[in-house]
């Protein structure tokens, strides 16, 4: 076999190996859905394009925030408030200290898989956003719901239309 089909077939093989893991990580998308909000975890999420990451140290998390196509171009244009449609996925992951790297930290065990969709009209109560919060592809309870809003009021504000992630640039 040449090179070039060699590389073909690797490619194709890693590609396959790629979906596979996807498809069986944890926290991937169901059927389950919040409640108040009945937000879903998005089919496909793991494929969407990085916005940004986060860390507090109290949680002892690191978490990847990723959008869908509306969320990143919202971001590049700097459009606030954000569009409905927008959708924002945040991955949690317990950090653990990397063996041999003093100060070095890598993703652990996953925690959580939060979801926010911007819908005005929908959730006009919650300015404009749903929320859903997953464990293990589960929802949470209603008081953990009830206190996303209320949290991302709090801190986040009107002004940056409730969400606290800045986009990597």
């Amino acid at each position: 076999m040449n090179r070039v089909a060699r590389m073909l077939v690797t490619s194709a093989i890693a590609a396959a190996a790629i979906a596979l893991l996807l498809a069986t990580a944890p926290g991937r998308a169901d059927n389950a859905a919040s409640p108040i909000f009945g937000v879903k975890i998005p089919q496909g999420y793991r494929a969407f394009p990085l916005i940004g990451v986060s860390q507090i140290p109290s949680f002892g998390e690191i978490r990847g925030i990723v959008g869908n196509v509306r969320a990143v171009k919202a971001y590049r244009a700097g459009t606030l408030p954000f569009p409905d449609g927008t959708v924002l996925v945040k991955l949690a992951w317990k950090h653990v200290p990397l063996d041999g790297v003093e100060g070095a930290f890598v993703s652990g065990t996953p925690t959580k898989v939060q979801v926010m969709v911007k819908d005005a009209k929908k959730f006009s109560a919650t300015g404009g956003w749903g929320f859903g919060s997953f464990t293990d592809g589960k929802p949470g309870d209603v008081a953990e719901h009830q206190a996303c809003f209320a949290c991302h009021d709090a801190r986040a504000g009107k002004s940056r239309d409730y969400v606290f992630t800045r986009f990597a640039r």
